[in-house]
């Protein structure tokens, strides 16, 4: 056997593994996760909560470009940026994934 067959078999075989793994992800495609993007996270007492009004500006703990938060089902899985979708819509682009910790 040389090179170039050998080659062919093992690109064969992983073809068949994608499409194997893929066959086997389909159960779950049709299940609903929340997606969550958070920009930013604040701390205050219910008094200073309850003061509150209109127009009033609650301050963030990001400043102005920095990545925000995006969680799955309340799982941190990657963080990105606030995009313009359409003229009055917003979006999220992902710009890095999260390595999950497998340890919890």
């Amino acid at each position: 056997m040389d090179l170039s067959e050998l080659t062919e078999l093992s690109t064969t075989a992983s073809d068949t593994s994608i499409t194997k793994s893929a066959r086997d992800l389909e159960a779950v495609y049709d299940i609903p996760v929340t997606v969550s993007a958070v920009l930013g996270k604040a701390t205050m007492q219910v008094n200073q909560l309850l003061k509150l009004g209109r127009g009033a500006v609650v301050e963030l703990d990001r400043k102005l470009g920095e990545a925000i938060d995006i969680y799955v089902n309340n799982r941190l899985v990657a963080r990105g940026e606030v995009v313009m979708v359409d003229d009055n819509r917003l979006g999220v682009t992902m710009t890095e994934i999260v390595k999950a910790d497998r340890s919890l």
